[in-house]
């Protein structure tokens, strides 16, 4: 199955350079649909460009903390210079912290495709 999610410049970025290997969303209707094997569409916001990848596994956590505390802050997506200040509330700004009760949170492992 092929699912289509977009992502702002600097996480596009990362994934087209193969250093974020986890992609942190909440774990709403739309992620439950998701499956190891299938394959994730990136659309930049910036550029509409996109990139193929692969989930290679679901982490299905309670909380952003949580998974901020299972990855280093590379694996998901911060830069080394940004990876000592990464912190799980940076996802309140796109998430509420209702949702995120609601919901729980997932971190979809990923890896770049090689074939469209």
């Amino acid at each position: 199955m092929i699912h289509n999610m977009k992502l702002c410049k600097m996480p596009f970025e990362a994934v087209r350079a193969g250093n974020k290997k986890i992609e942190m969303r909440l774990y709403d209707e739309k992620r439950r649909k998701f499956s190891v094997n299938d394959t994730l569409v990136f659309t930049s916001n910036e550029k509409g460009e996109q990139i193929i990848t692969e989930i290679k596994a679901l982490h299905v956590f309670d909380s952003f903390m949580q998974l901020y505390g299972a990855f280093s802050a590379r694996e998901l997506g911060y830069s080394e210079r940004d990876a000592k200040n990464a912190s799980y509330t940076d996802m309140y700004e796109y998430y509420s912290k209702e949702d995120e009760k609601k919901y729980g949170v997932v971190g979809i492992e990923i890896s770049l495709k090689n074939d469209v």
